[in-house]
């Protein structure tokens, strides 16, 4: 039944996501808002397919905790999900990602990424990436637009981390922008490049913002990965006992 809902699911979201992908480009001359309310409208009917089809729903926590200010999300990794569903946990907020310039060749999706005027970088540029961060971060949150920023870069298997890079830390200090730490646990449910989904309950947790103001690159993305690390734990317990019990035990 599992594989059936997921078959499902992948002939309805691509047959939904192809022509919002098209219809975007084309309204890419448009305003802002304009291609934002086409994207509301994809994204209401692909987490309705989440919600109905795979039977992935979801809970938020700490709701109380996102400013009015446009800011910077910093969020676990592990899934597809997050994508789509932090658009709809932070609306009527409009959200950019930082994502790989690679992802603009795709076909309707990537042609949506670039009229949305999301943020791109080339991941081999070194430092230069860091600058394209920061340059065009700056100008997003001027605008009124939020930035949604990856730390660990990649997807990651729940219960797993990698190092948090200072991207997102890197624009708060110098734009003067709160950061919001969101953590998840979509990965057990929608684990990465898995064409099967298993229905259940995702919870997202916001956390308090974070104040860049007089601190060091260094010291707010500590304060970022200690939030969101220590919370993963609290969300899923059962994914860190081996790790804990290992560390008592030395």
């Amino acid at each position: 039944m599992i594989a059936v809902r997921s078959s499902l699911f992948l002939i309805a979201a691509v047959l939904i996501t192809a022509p919002f992908g098209l219809l975007v480009s084309i309204a890419a001359i448009l305003p802002a808002p304009v291609c934002f309310a086409i994207i509301a409208v994809w994204r209401k009917l692909f987490m309705t397919l989440v919600w109905y089809v795979l039977g992935i729903r979801y809970r938020v926590l700490g709701r109380d905790n996102i400013p009015d200010a446009p800011s910077i999300i910093m969020s676990k990794h592990q899934s597809a999900w997050e994508t789509v569903a932090l658009q709809e946990v932070f609306a009527p907020h409009r959200l950019l990602f930082v994502l790989k310039k690679e992802l603009l060749k795709l076909p309707f999706l990537g042609w949506a990424f670039a009229a949305m005027k999301m943020i791109s970088i080339d991941r081999r540029a070194g430092r230069d990436a860091l600058a394209q961060v920061t340059q065009q971060g700056r100008d997003r949150l001027a605008r009124g637009f939020w930035v949604v920023v990856f730390p660990e870069g990649t997807r990651v298997p729940p219960g797993q981390k990698r190092r948090y890079k200072s991207g997102g830390a890197h624009l708060a200090v110098n734009a003067g922008a709160r950061i919001v730490p969101v953590a998840h646990n979509a990965g057990e449910l929608w684990p990465r490049n898995a064409f099967i989904k298993h229905p259940g309950l995702v919870t997202v947790s916001i956390g308090p913002p974070i104040d860049p103001a007089g601190q060091s690159v260094a010291a707010v993305n500590a304060r970022v990965e200690a939030w969101i690390e220590g919370e993963m734990r609290r969300l899923s317990p059962h994914l860190y006992a081996d790790a804990e019990d290992a560390a008592a035990a030395a």
